[in-house]
């Protein structure tokens, strides 16, 4: 058998195993999930950007993992300690909301990755600057789990530069 033969049957083999696996229209589950996590999570985003609150998408019971070293790179377990310990200590020292810049999602099954800029003036009046990215785990619409990664010395120096405001 020659070459293109070969690859003719071959090519002829793969189309007979997938049957109609190929042809068939129905959506897979895992991505309509994954289609209406991030419609979820966009929304949020583009709330916050106007002004509103991203947290409204997190489950009272959530776990927010801050990645990398320094006193707040820590797991918060519940919506209460993570706004208290994480949130707060940075929010009370900005003299405005943090705006978000998003510049992609990608979401897969029950994740939804967010990579976003986020910007602010502290109450010293110095800019606020930082990147992020999340990791969102998703259940019935709300965020279970959360994995944080930004620059946690530009939030450190706010903090230490900054008295707050509450």
């Amino acid at each position: 058998m020659n070459i293109p033969s070969l690859v003719a049957c071959c090519s002829l083999s793969a189309v007979l195993l997938m049957g109609g696996v190929a042809l068939s229209q129905e959506p897979a589950p895992c991505h309509e999930a994954a289609s209406h996590n991030e419609t979820v999570v966009r929304q949020a985003f583009e709330k916050w950007e106007a002004g509103g609150s991203v947290f409204e998408i997190l489950s009272p019971e959530v776990t927010w993992t801050i990645h990398g070293s320094g006193p707040y790179a820590a797991t918060y377990v519940g919506i209460d300690r993570f706004l208290t310990q994480a949130a707060a200590p940075l929010v009370d020292r900005l003299a405005g909301p943090i705006t978000p810049v998003v510049h992609h999602v990608w979401a897969v099954d029950d994740r939804v990755i967010v990579r976003f800029d986020g910007s602010a003036t502290t109450l010293s009046g110095a800019p606020y600057r930082n990147q992020f990215v999340w990791i969102l785990t998703m259940e019935d619409g709300v965020v279970r789990s959360a994995e944080a990664f930004l620059d946690l010395v530009a939030y450190q120096e706010v903090i230490d530069g900054n008295e707050p405001a509450r």
